[in-house]
């Protein structure tokens, strides 16, 4: 089993890359998805609710983008929270998936969270800032979260020289795919 990890900056293509490398064919782990998960559990609403004095448990997701936009401070707190969860979760879904040729794992933060000697292979997916603000906004999103996830986040410079690939996503979905393409042949 060869377990690869897919990362890169906010909206700069990770998933897109993710679901071409799966293709329907090896086990995908989308972290994102798994965060989103968990904001939809009683036990995380709970908490939440509790810890940031919310007045309605219902939409969690915007009730953190405004506080986050507010504190930064407590985006670290909500991660001291969900990132164990999410970290029980991918051990879980190796365990189900061992015996696949494959795992492919789509992790924003692998490189922050220093995760990279959990896998074998770790491809960057990369792009312009300008490019991934106009893709971010585009989601409906607003500029200021944007600004504020992205510099959590550590420059592609310092990710490229940690990963093993590289993919640079600045172009049209057909390069992406041919790009994608030569890296599978190498491994």
């Amino acid at each position: 089993m060869m377990k690869i990890g897919i990362t890169g900056s906010l909206a700069s293509g990770k998933s897109t890359v993710a679901k071409i490398i799966a293709s329907k064919k090896y086990p995908l782990f989308d972290a994102d998805k798994a965060v989103k998960k968990i904001y939809q559990t009683n036990s995380f609403k709970t908490k939440i609710f509790k810890k940031f004095k919310l007045k309605s448990k219902k939409n969690i997701k915007n009730n953190i983008k405004k506080i986050v936009s507010k504190n930064e401070k407590f985006l670290k707190d909500i991660e001291k929270i969900v990132h164990p969860i999410v970290r029980k979760q991918i051990r879980s879904f190796i365990k189900i998936n061992k015996k696949k040729k494959f795992i492919i794992f789509e992790i924003p933060l692998l490189i922050e969270s220093k995760l990279m000697k959990n896998y074998d292979k770790i491809i960057l997916v990369n792009s312009r800032r300008d490019i991934r603000l106009k893709r971010y906004l585009k989601r409906g999103d607003n500029k200021k979260i944007f600004n504020l996830l992205n510099n959590r986040q550590l420059s592609p410079a310092k990710k490229i020289k940690l990963c093993d690939y590289v993919i640079n996503n600045n172009g049209s979905l057909k390069l992406l795919k041919t790009n994608i393409k030569n890296i599978m042949t190498k491994l």
